[in-house]
């Protein structure tokens, strides 16, 4: 029996593939410590749109220091004024001019299928009668149409 090998000896690797180093990189769902790699590498990343905390008080080693002081940290909870809320005039992109008044004051109610006269077989979907505001209850769509006077145009 001494001349078997015992279970450590019995397979000891002599080195010869030392020489020959794979070629191919690694899968990345097979690499024992990254398991979600292919799924990191699929997501995208959006920068924003503006850098955080460049513009803050306490980026500079000075400001760090010296401290925030109290008032400057309350006026950071102060929301500012809305140009949308206040009752003066305001020119911006929601100020569309003159041409704002284009629409008349008179809302447009439904528009049904004219009626027929008795006997006539045709489907006429390019003619209309306007029925008024039905209940009030008008889409969106319904709501923004207005009556324009033929001599407004």
């Amino acid at each position: 029996m001494p001349d078997e090998g015992r279970g450590d000896d019995v397979y000891q690797p002599d080195g010869s593939d030392t020489d020959n180093p794979p070629t191919d990189d690694l899968d990345p769902e097979n690499v024992i410590d990254e398991p979600d790699l292919d799924d990191t590498l699929d997501t995208g990343y959006s920068p924003p749109e503006k850098p955080l905390g460049v513009t803050k008080y306490g980026t500079t080693g000075e400001e760090q220091r010296e401290g925030e002081s109290l008032d400057r940290r309350l006026a950071q909870e102060v929301p500012e004024d809305d140009p949308l809320l206040t009752d003066e005039p305001h020119e911006g992109p929601e100020d569309n001019g003159p041409e704002e008044d284009d629409a008349g004051t008179e809302r447009a109610g439904r528009l049904t299928t004219t009626d027929e006269e008795p006997g006539t077989d045709r489907n006429n979907r390019t003619l209309g009668r306007d029925v008024g505001i039905d209940g009030g209850a008008a889409t969106a769509e319904e709501a923004a149409l207005h009556i324009q006077e033929d001599d407004e145009v």
